[in-house]
């Protein structure tokens, strides 16, 4: 029986790193593929950034794999104004995806392309857990002439629930990152950690450190990591800064994941105006954000393992897009990752 796939290619680059992920997929299973507007070609079209009926639909698939959306087109202060970002916290909320993982390893044909020493990078490999339903993006909003506040909330549930599941996923040790010399809700943050950690996971090493502390450490000592499990804002910065780590955002995929829900793989990229259309996208993170989903939202370990590997033995073989110095583009990219496909 067919997997179904909700595909929302959104905005930008995301059409043409779609259309060859699925032209991937199809070389590993059967998969039944569904696409619908989303971001702001779903606002140019209907008003809005996410629709009931696109909801609905990933609600009914195994898996949601996104592109990337936004633009500067739809770029606005206006608070009554529809942004590309709202479909993401819609569809965040809607399935209950709690859970945002971001593998972070550079590849050693990568290494020279960080913009930290070889030195330094050699050997990482961390992953980041946010949490991806609370916080601030999620807090109640206020604005006037003169001024406006964002709230940040958190309960212990929350808290438990984004915890457990980076206990669970670290190899030996949890760093928690928050900024409770300063934040209420950090420190009952650090506080449910803690207990969590105590009653349910003390074979699991545990650290806590200040967000600042992290975002230092992440350059000048990132083997020093195993898993960060983190909140909503801190977890948004540190995970684009850790993806620096490999030589170009474009090589991060993601994984976001509810309780027993679909769920939602993206790369961590954005849509790339400014190259949109002219057929040099790097589709690599896309790629590798399909692996994610063969991996924890259809249980096919074997062929996630299949793409990984494609996609490191391209780039050993000399793959180089222009994120990562080199010249070659989107399609040319997709063939030498097939070539290199072996189920």
């Amino acid at each position: 029986m067919a997997r179904r796939i909700v595909t929302l290619p959104g905005d930008g680059i995301g059409p043409e790193i779609m259309e060859p992920t699925l032209e991937l997929l199809e070389t590993l299973g059967d998969f039944e593929f569904e696409e619908y507007l989303f971001g702001g070609a779903s606002i140019d079209s209907h008003g809005v950034a996410l629709t009931d009926d696109v909801l609905d639909a990933c609600r009914h698939a195994d898996a949601v794999l996104l592109a990337a959306v936004g633009g500067p087109k739809w770029d606005t202060t206006d608070p009554q104004a529809p942004r590309p970002e709202q479909g993401l916290l819609g569809l965040r909320k809607g399935l209950g995806l709690y859970a945002n993982l971001r593998p972070v390893k550079p590849l050693p044909a990568l290494y020279d392309a960080s913009p930290l020493k070889r030195e330094l990078i050699e050997g990482t490999d961390l992953l980041v857990v946010r949490e991806l339903t609370g916080g601030i993006y999620f807090g109640e909003k206020t604005r006037t002439e003169t001024s406006a506040s964002d709230v940040c909330s958190y309960t212990t549930e929350e808290i438990e629930r984004i915890a457990r599941t980076a206990f669970g996923a670290a190899r030996a040790k949890v760093t928690s990152v928050d900024k409770a010399n300063v934040l209420e809700t950090s420190r009952l943050w650090r506080e449910v950690v803690s207990e969590l950690h105590s009653r349910e996971f003390p074979h699991i090493q545990l650290e806590h450190v200040l967000v600042d502390n992290a975002a230092m450490q992440l350059v000048s000592a990132p083997r020093h990591f195993d898993t960060i499990l983190t909140e909503n804002m801190f977890g948004d910065i540190l995970s684009d800064e850790a993806a620096m780590l490999t030589g170009s955002i474009g090589m991060l995929p993601s994984a976001s994941l509810s309780g027993d829900g679909p769920g939602m793989f993206e790369p961590v990229h954005g849509s790339a105006p400014d190259i949109a259309g002219q057929g040099i996208a790097n589709p690599l993170a896309m790629f590798l954000s399909a692996a994610l989903m063969l991996r924890h939202g259809l249980g096919l370990e074997s062929e996630a393992a299949a793409v990984e590997l494609a996609v490191e033995g391209a780039l050993d073989s000399g793959l180089r897009t222009a994120d990562l110095g080199g010249s070659v583009g989107t399609e040319q990219a997709t063939e030498a990752v097939l070539e290199h496909l072996t189920t």
